[in-house]
């Protein structure tokens, strides 16, 4: 059988398949910067109009000249190092030369490692579901222009090209091909969005800010690069086809063509787009324009003491530090927006029941505000970028830090049950009111006195005489008779209190 997918069909003499070898090209955005690589534009070109967002540089006029974004080579730098890649003393740029209508300058400005290791990073690695997945090399460059193809069919299409986008500061992250199987692929995908947006130097939900092609090949075959994949998921299918194509042309004893192959998300399968071109076509020339940047060891320890707390570190001080369950945990540190709201309404009491509300509560909460709240006039435009905003706005308008604060102290001091902490969360939610005033309206406070309690536990009793019954050797019936305690008071019965007056009351017959 082959790895994670393939069909591990063999060849026509009956020997199985080669293994799979998968690589990826990942294109990250620096959203966060506030101005193009090499010229004085707008980073963010979202929501302009076509070709408004355009000067003399990034479109390649006859005399201009590029400036780099120093804000860029620090970014960039960050990032390297959080994927554990080694930083050059400096660093080079170089045009790469080809033709296509989105390349107003018919080259794009780029790095390669042509005199050495004169990349932002390299030669780094990152475990991804217990396997190393080697980086080859984290490079800077300048993203094209976008292509728009418009009409009803292929007889009257025209394509339109909008520059807006041309020259956004891009990181280039190449791996090698160490990934075991797609499903690795996808998880290495979803780690390296959460360490971006973690770093503050790209939001990945804006639509086209992080994008990945596939390199698929079997062992000792020729290379095809898919292109053209617009999620994380549809890039898993996509080389799950593509492992099984290649093993079907395996079979027959064809030969797989090195080209570039596009997703049909439609059809569910990879359909061929170009031949692939070599390193060589591209006819590398150094950029004189641009002169050698010197990355020296003070600047990358400043950098380093910058960067903020990984997601893994994240994750590890939300276990080890407050004991949450590890399963909590990786969904709260993988979220920037949760984990932020941890932190700022965490204390040592109360982090347990914190994360606990936040992660089956909250989420929900936001999730459902989100989906009900008005589109705004940019969202088509903007994609995940309003989806996100969406969401956020959604999460402040939930309930305020100092609200979440207060209504996971109560429950950890024992004076709100969970049960009662989700109600007033729900009405928190609905009517904006603070933790105070919905706790006193509703009388959600935890009913700890047993002359209350009493009376409660013995109509259980008479009404569950089975239960009763068996409760002395049964602990896990006792339990059923403290949930149907807290049925009658609505969640509000102290659960020791009432599991000590169940124990008392049972014991005397």
């Amino acid at each position: 059988m082959s790895r994670d997918g393939g069909s591990g069909s063999g060849g026509a003499d009956g020997t199985a398949a080669p293994r799979p070898v998968i690589g990826l090209e990942i294109h990250c955005q620096m959203t966060s910067l506030k101005s193009k690589l090499f010229c004085p534009c707008r980073a963010d070109y979202r929501g302009m109009g076509p070709n408004e967002n355009v000067c003399p540089v990034c479109m390649g006029m006859p005399g201009t000249l590029p400036r780099l974004n120093a804000e860029a080579v620090r970014k960039g730098t960050m990032i390297a190092m959080a994927l554990g890649c080694a930083i050059p003393e400096r660093i080079s740029f170089f045009r790469k030369n080809y033709f296509y209508p989105d390349l107003p300058k018919n080259f794009q400005i780029t790095q390669l490692d042509m005199y050495g290791d004169t990349c932002i990073g390299g030669r780094g690695s990152i475990l991804v579901d217990g396997g190393a997945v080697g980086i080859r090399r984290v490079q800077l460059e300048e993203d094209p222009g976008r292509m728009i193809y418009e009409g009803a069919s292929a007889r009257n299409r025209i394509s339109l090209v909008d520059y807006n986008r041309a020259g956004t500061p891009l990181v280039e992250i190449v791996t090698e091909p160490d990934f075991e199987g797609p499903r690795q692929l996808r998880l290495f995908l979803q780690m390296l969005s959460d360490m971006v947006e973690n770093l503050g130097v790209c939001n990945p939900a804006l639509e086209g800010a992080m994008r990945a092609d596939a390199n698929v090949s079997l062992e000792g075959g020729n290379r095809v690069e898919i292109k053209n994949i617009s999620s994380f998921h549809d890039l898993e299918k996509a080389v799950v086809f593509e492992i099984a194509r290649q093993e079907a042309q395996h079979s027959r004893d064809l030969e797989v063509v090195q080209e570039t192959r596009h997703w049909d998300a439609a059809r569910k399968i990879t359909i061929p787009s170009r031949l692939k071109e070599e390193e060589k076509g591209y006819r590398y020339l150094l950029e004189a324009d641009i002169p050698w940047v010197r990355i020296d060891a003070e600047t990358v320890e400043s950098l380093r003491s910058r960067m903020p707390e990984s997601v893994s570190e994240k994750r590890e001080r939300f276990v080890s530090l407050y004991m949450i369950p590890p399963q909590v945990a990786d969904v709260l540190s993988s979220d920037k927006l949760y984990s932020d709201l941890f932190d700022a309404a965490r204390t040592d009491r109360n982090a347990r029941e914190l994360a606990n509300i936040i992660t089956t509560d909250l989420m929900g909460l936001v999730m459902a505000a989100a989906a009900t709240a008005p589109a705004a006039d940019r969202d088509a435009a903007d994609g995940g970028d309003a989806q996100k905003k969406k969401r956020d706005d959604a999460a402040s308008d939930v309930i305020s830090v100092d609200g979440l604060r207060e209504l996971a102290d109560a429950v950890a001091s024992g004076n709100m049950a969970r049960n009662s902490a989700k109600q007033a969360l729900h009405e928190m939610a609905k009517t904006g009111k603070s933790f105070a005033e919905v706790s006193s309206e509703m009388d959600l406070g935890l009913v700890s006195d047993e002359s209350e309690l009493l009376g409660v536990v013995q109509s259980v009793i008479s009404e569950e005489p089975q239960a009763a019954k068996q409760a002395s050797s049964n602990p896990n019936t006792v339990n059923y008779l403290v949930g149907k305690v807290m049925q009658k008071t609505r969640g509000k019965a102290d659960p020791q209190v009432t599991l000590d007056l169940l124990k008392r009351c049972l014991s005397e017959g």
